[in-house]
C-alpha cells in the first residue's frame, strides 16, 4: 500500500496559490495554542486565516478556559503576513460524550480519538461552508501522537459532504513539531501534559504514578 505524503500534497496546493491575485481564506481548527503556533507561522504566508477553537473534548471546564485564553493571547502576540482572526466555538462537552459513548475504555490513539477527530472536523467543515471559506484544516496533525492519515481521511470525506476544500496536512513534517516547541518557549505558552479529554487525563495520571 502506497503511503501518501500529505506535506508534499500541501506544498503542491501552496505552489498553485502563488499566482492568484486573491488571498485564499482558511478556517483553521485549532486544538491548542502550542500546536497552532507553527501552523500559523507557516500558513499565514499564504492564507487569510480564521482560527476556529472548537474542542468539546477538553476537561475540566477550567482547562478549556485556560486553553482558549492562551490561543487568544498567542494570536494577539504573533506577527503575520496576512490577517489572522479567531472564533471560539461553543463548548459542548455533552456532544463529545455522546460521540464516544461505548468507547470509554479504548486506549489513547484508538477508535475513541478517531471519533473525536470527526466531531471537531465536522463542526469546522460546517463553519467553513457557512462562512464561504476556500479551505479548512486542523492543527491536530502536528502532534506525533495524532494519526495524520486518519485526520486527512476524515477531512477529505467531510470536504465532499460540505462542499468546501480540505487542506491536506501533516504539520509535524519539516520539523513542525520541533518548531512549535520553540515558539511555545518564545511566547511563554502553557503546554498541557494531556490531550484534553477526561480519559486522556486519567491515562496520563496513571502513567505518572507508574513512572
Amino acid at each position: 500500500m502506497n503511503q501518501r505524503n500529505y506535506q508534499k500534497e500541501l506544498d503542491q496546493v501552496i505552489a498553485g496559490l502563488v499566482d492568484q491575485e486573491k488571498i485564499p481564506r482558511l478556517l483553521l481548527h485549532s486544538c491548542c495554542a502550542p500546536c497552532s503556533s507553527y501552523v500559523l507561522e507557516y500558513l499565514s504566508h499564504y492564507f487569510e486565516i480564521t482560527v476556529y477553537f472548537y474542542n468539546p473534548n477538553i476537561y475540566p471546564p477550567e482547562e478549556y478556559k485556560r486553553r482558549v485564553n492562551e490561543q487568544e493571547r498567542l494570536i494577539a502576540a504573533m506577527k503575520f503576513d496576512h490577517p489572522v482572526a479567531m472564533e471560539a466555538g461553543p463548548y459542548e462537552p455533552d456532544e463529545f460524550y455522546r460521540m464516544v459513548r461505548g468507547l470509554e475504555q479504548e486506549p489513547e490513539g484508538g477508535k475513541r480519538c478517531f471519533k473525536c477527530y470527526e466531531l471537531r472536523l465536522q463542526e469546522a467543515a460546517k463553519v467553513a461552508q457557512a462562512g464561504r471559506f476556500d479551505y479548512f484544516t486542523t492543527t491536530l496533525s502536528i502532534s506525533p501522537l495524532k494519526n495524520a492519515g486518519k485526520l486527512n481521511e476524515i477531512g477529505e470525506k467531510l470536504a465532499k459532504e460540505y462542499r468546501v476544500s480540505y487542506l491536506p496536512s501533516d504539520f509535524k513534517k519539516k520539523n513542525g513539531y520541533k518548531r512549535s516547541v520553540e515558539l511555545s518557549g518564545e511566547y511563554g505558552l502553557y503546554r498541557q501534559d494531556y490531550c484534553g479529554c477526561v480519559y486522556s487525563q486519567r491515562e496520563r495520571q496513571a502513567f505518572s504514578k507508574i513512572s
